[in-house]
């Protein structure tokens, strides 16, 4: 193989943050601008090697995973651009939210809508199809309006609003490709006024609709098994106090993480205790209300390792898969919450929220403790009413089952053929859903 620059032979393996997938490269790359990267893939690519690009690991699945070369972004630093004016910001693939977002501060922007964990790079979070929630809002590669890449053969190509492909690039799986740099459609900066609060669950499911609409972002936890929900709404109009310092490390550091950490190791340990925890948990669930500057109300610490699968089905569906969901927990033990958000229908080839508007069911439980059952039995119900899986959470759907639940699967195909006709991007997980 070509030098380059910054290569390291391996000796010890990879693996993402939940544990859930490891991988052994034989080499580790860091190159440091575009020109190594395509020397870095022509040289991969000329040997019939294989190359993954590598984010922050938050994928549950083994999506990043490199049974060859991985490559590294840490190193790839050009100066972002910031545009006030138009709100557009390019900044490189590696870069996390959390910096992102610093940045975007910075310059009196922020991100139109963002999830709850914000330790993801930019390319890792877009090329899955992470969201956030709201009825009028999509997922954060709708705010994708360019993206440089370097394709398998080499080739660096750049594609922007007026690229009918960026709609497949958005959503790329890491199979078209090394993403370098992303720009984004940022808003000028705003703030939010959170109400959180615990309410009966037929009260939730009752309202969820209404709850959606009339929100900019609306979410909520249910504990399974428990009569109470806790239900988030965040509004860009009102009128609260900041939240104090000692309550937010209170809520969202003590009871989120190390309370809820030492319980979940009680329930681990102890699996009979597993129902008590979870009433209790629903129980100590409190009610608050402040104002913060968006990311900060946005993106909340998550120290407790969990596995997840996130499923969305159409709007229209979340009773009854509400439903099949809590029937399907009720024949398991659950420590975790279930989060249920929303997002609006866009046109991005490969998202789960393509062409409706979409509910996301996301069912978690703690590391070490039994999962697959409860998983499965999940997403039977989430397929019998045409869910889509999360690209970069557990599932165990094929390119057979999941090609009729995408209107461009096969046009996706296309382009990945086009762009990567030597497979130099595939791994186990990509030829499973995309096929060999």
């Amino acid at each position: 193989m070509r030098s380059i620059h910054v290569s390291v032979t391996v000796t010890t393996g990879w693996t993402n943050w939940a544990g859930t997938a490891t991988a052994h490269p034989t080499r580790i790359h860091a190159p440091r601008d575009l020109a190594e990267v395509t020397t870095l893939v022509e040289a991969v690519g000329e040997r019939g090697g294989k190359l993954k690009a590598v984010g922050s690991g938050h994928s549950f699945t083994a999506i990043a995973a490199a049974p060859d070369n991985l490559i590294r972004l840490d190193a790839y630093r050009p100066a972002p651009v910031v545009d006030p004016a138009t709100g557009l910001v390019t900044v490189p693939a590696g870069t996390t939210l959390h910096d992102l977002n610093r940045l975007l501060a910075a310059h009196g922007l922020a991100m139109p809508n963002l999830g709850d964990i914000d330790a993801q790079t930019v390319a890792g979070a877009t090329a899955t199809g992470t969201h956030g929630t709201g009825a009028r809002l999509g997922g954060l590669a709708t705010f994708i309006a360019g993206v440089t890449l370097v394709d398998g053969t080499g080739t660096v190509r750049r594609y922007d609003a007026d690229s009918p492909e960026l709609a497949a690039v958005a959503v790329n799986l890491g199979a078209l490709g090394v993403v370098t740099d992303i720009t984004l459609r940022c808003v000028p900066a705003f703030r939010l006024h959170a109400d959180e609060r615990p309410m009966p669950l037929d009260t939730v499911l009752a309202g969820f609709d209404a709850f959606a609409d009339d929100n900019d972002h609306m979410e909520f936890y249910w504990f399974p098994g428990a009569d109470r929900a806790l239900v988030k709404r965040n509004n860009r109009a009102g009128e609260a106090p900041p939240l104090s310092r000692f309550r937010g490390w209170l809520d969202d550091e003590f009871l989120s993480n190390r309370v809820f950490g030492a319980v979940c190791r009680l329930g681990r340990a102890v699996p009979a205790t597993v129902p008590a925890i979870t009433a209790i948990s629903a129980r100590a669930l409190s009610a608050r209300t402040y104002m913060d500057d968006s990311a900060a109300v946005f993106c909340t610490p998550r120290r407790v390792r969990f596995v997840e699968m996130e499923y969305a089905v159409p709007r229209g569906s979340f009773a009854a898969a509400f439903e099949g969901l809590r029937a399907a927990a009720a024949r398991h033990r659950v420590v975790f919450p279930v989060e249920v958000r929303v997002a609006a229908a866009d046109d991005l080839w490969l998202s789960t929220a393509t062409g409706r508007d979409s509910v996301y069911f996301a069912v978690h439980q703690y590391r070490g403790m039994p999962y697959r059952g409860y998983f499965d039995e999940v997403e039977a119900v989430m397929r019998e009413l045409g869910g889509r899986p999360h690209w970069g959470k557990l599932h165990e759907r094929t390119a057979a089952d999941l090609a009729a639940d995408y209107p461009r699967f096969g046009d996706f195909l296309a382009l990945r053929d086009r762009l990567d006709p030597g497979r130099v991007f595939g791994n186990p997980y990509l030829d499973r859903v995309l096929g060999a």
